[in-house]
């Protein structure tokens, strides 16, 4: 009996390159877990954000999308692990699904079937352009020191997300008259029990992590939650936003409390339109709004996977990735199945950092992540009882293993190193991997002009660089044309 587990685990560590990856079974399930953890918080959060009406009055419904959206990306992430083998986990895209309620809710006669049939074909799109080779290609041809500057980017992106969304760092509201955008805590101070979890948080996993703690961001995350629930237990303090009023001492996207079991409503499933958009906007109208979801979906999914993959240590000597065609494959299909359900495009999640940090290098871990989301699509008690003050502590660590890559970039080549600025500044700045992404390649190919060393440039390249010349001139383009 022992013999026959002994085989099994070794065909299982074999398959999964566990000990081949300098990891471990317990890495890889402790890094499942932290990942679950930190982009849980997307079932409460999608619903929020899906959940306006279009313009005949027709809803998602909340408890439809928190279903669905634990469901799509359950199946998605194991997919990844089962297949492309890596620790990406995936989910909504707060990027798209962002953009997609702001376009129902501003273009009369658009529906939410109508736009998710968008969606769809951008996924299809995506498909086919993986299956022909060519985002392949275009990832090949990006040069090394932009690629070291997306990991860059995408680390001070994932620590900004955390610092703001546990209320450490806040927007300054426009009417304070002031040019400075962001801000400490409230009104330059700190305030509220849930930034006390942050901070305790944030202390704790450093001093773990400094420490080399086994497990040191998943202990993090627990013990921060652990005090966030008793907090909430003794002061009752409530949502930032209760949907009336504001509270800047409260909770900013979770309510930490116990939920029980619920049978999940799949109601959303099919439900979109392929071709409304065309017939109720008009074919260019319909066509640029496809055109800004599948730059976005293309390059938002190629910048995350090269962060990921590079913090893995899963990047080989001449800078591939392996299985990369599956990766973007399964990330292309995530655009498919997130439109066919309702809940916008699923791509791979920049929250997989935590697990990747917790010592995942293997698609196991995506496996663990996985069925606990589909798990949480029937019981919620793990989701609802993690604030996001206890998972922003494990990104801004993370944040910093990410950034300190930085000196990887050549800077006495102005070529790369202007482009590779702009690329990581604007990724936290415009809160966009694809807006970073997109400055980066532009500004590449023209310093590459200005300094006579146009031969440098890869024919995908200029490709690239004109496509974001086009995403960046959508108010123009759509002005120039009357479309509203």
């Amino acid at each position: 009996m022992a013999t026959t587990t002994a085989t099994r685990l070794s065909a299982v560590d074999k398959y999964f390159k566990i000990t081949e990856r300098g990891s471990t079974y317990s890495r890889e399930i402790r890094g499942g877990f932290a990942t679950f953890f930190a982009m849980s918080y997307i079932v409460v959060l999608n619903p929020l954000i899906l959940g306006g009406a279009d313009s005949t009055g027709g809803i998602l419904g909340p408890a439809r999308v928190a279903a669905m959206t634990a469901l799509v990306a359950g199946l998605l992430t194991i997919i990844m692990g089962a297949w492309a083998k890596h620790p990406f986990a995936l989910a909504t895209g707060l990027g798209v699904n962002a953009f997609v309620a702001v376009t129902v809710a501003s273009h009369p006669g658009l529906t939410w079937p109508d736009m998710m049939g968008l969606v769809v074909l951008s996924g299809i799109t995506m498909f086919i352009l993986v299956l022909t080779g060519f985002r392949t290609a275009v990832f090949n041809a990006v040069p090394a020191g932009l690629k070291t500057a997306i990991v860059v980017g995408i680390g001070l992106f994932i620590a900004l997300i955390g610092l703001v969304n546990a209320g450490f760092v806040r927007r300054i509201p426009d009417v304070a008259g002031t040019t400075v955008p962001v801000g400490l805590g409230f009104d330059g101070k700190l305030l509220g029990w849930p930034t006390l979890v942050f901070v305790a948080g944030l202390v704790l996993t450093i001093a773990l992590v400094v420490r080399k703690v086994k497990g040191a961001i998943l202990i993090g995350i627990i013990a921060a939650t652990v005090l966030a629930n008793i907090l909430q237990a003794v002061f009752n303090i409530g949502p930032s936003f209760d949907g009336k009023t504001a509270n800047p001492e409260g909770w900013s996207l979770v309510v930490p409390h116990f939920s029980g079991l619920t049978p999940p409503d799949l109601g959303l499933f099919g439900r979109f339109n392929l071709f409304g958009a065309f017939a109720n906007l008009g074919g260019l109208a319909a066509t640029l709004l496809a055109f800004s979801i599948l730059l976005s979906i293309f390059f938002d999914a190629m910048g995350t996977m090269v962060g990921l993959a590079n913090e893995a240590g899963t990047v080989d000597k001449d800078g591939n990735i392996p299985n990369v065609d599956r990766v973007l494959l399964v990330d292309a299909f995530g655009a498919i199945a997130g439109g066919g359900t309702s809940v916008s495009s699923n791509q791979i999640f920049v929250e997989s950092g935590a697990g990747i940090g917790e010592g995942a290098r293997t698609g196991l871990a995506s496996i663990v992540t996985g069925l606990l989301l589909i798990v949480a699509m029937f019981f919620t008690p793990l989701i609802s009882l993690v604030p996001f003050e206890a998972v922003a502590p494990a990104l801004v660590v993370v944040g910093f293993m990410m950034v300190s890559q930085v000196g990887k970039i050549d800077w006495s080549d102005w070529g790369i190193g202007i482009p590779a600025f702009l690329t990581f500044t604007l990724m936290p700045f415009t809160y966009s991997i694809a807006n970073g992404l997109g400055a980066g390649f532009i500004a590449f190919v023209l310093i590459r002009l200005f300094q006579g060393r146009a031969k440098d440039i890869h024919p995908l390249m200029w490709a690239v660089a004109a496509a974001f010349v086009i995403f960046f001139g959508i108010g123009p383009i759509e002005q120039l044309f009357g479309i509203k």
